[in-house]
């Protein structure tokens, strides 16, 4: 794709404008690092485009300290003061379910996934926001956690302009197949391969 031209133009009665503001669902997965990294990326654009950004994190416990969330959160406090960029949600499963009335760290991990993805199918429905990333979304959905069908279903027919961005190893096929762009990670080296573990301002 030369300076980001299409390799080919489809014959679908739509206009060049109408292609470019279509919705876009991205899926990142492999065993590579970088999938929610890249996430985040796209993420950071919407917030700068004055997008309503909302990021759910899977698997992550809500005691677990992200670097980006700290980032966000400053944008979303610099939105609400001075109106710049866009406002910002952000989620972590279990007790950091905001609208969840379950509390501490026993609660059953399937069930807070599919609580999860129930709140953002309705608010997908709601068209609540406009850019969404899903981190780590494809573990409940291979874990049996959270329906497939049920998610491409929601996904294919979400109303709106909503972008929605999901990560994670062993995304399922169909959901592959009903993205409009999807990145594998491939790993080629890692430093924990040689022994070293996860440094400050590169994995947190």
């Amino acid at each position: 794709m030369p300076q980001g031209q299409p390799v080919a133009v489809p014959n679908d009665g739509l206009t060049t404008r109408a292609r470019r503001n279509a919705p876009l669902l991205a899926v990142h997965t492999g065993p590579g690092k970088g999938k929610s990294t890249a996430a985040f990326g796209m993420a950071l654009r919407a917030w700068n485009q004055g997008f309503d950004v909302a990021v759910f994190q899977f698997v992550k416990s809500a005691k677990w300290k992200v670097g980006e969330e700290t980032a966000f959160r400053e944008l979303g406090a610099l939105h609400e003061a001075s109106g710049v960029g866009g406002p910002v949600e952000w989620h972590k499963m279990g007790s950091g379910w905001s609208w969840s009335r379950k509390q501490g760290d026993e609660i059953d991990h399937a069930a807070a996934a599919a609580d999860g993805w129930a709140e953002i199918a309705r608010r997908l429905a709601e068209e609540r926001h406009d850019f969404y990333v899903l981190d780590e979304f494809t573990y409940p959905l291979k874990w049996g956690w959270v329906d497939v069908a049920e998610v491409v279903a929601a996904l294919a027919n979400r109303p709106g302009r909503q972008h929605v961005v999901i990560t994670g190893r062993d995304a399922p096929p169909a959901l592959l197949d009903a993205a409009d762009l999807v990145t594998e990670m491939t790993k080629i080296k890692h430093p924990m391969d040689a022994g070293r573990k996860g440094q400050r301002g590169i994995e947190w």
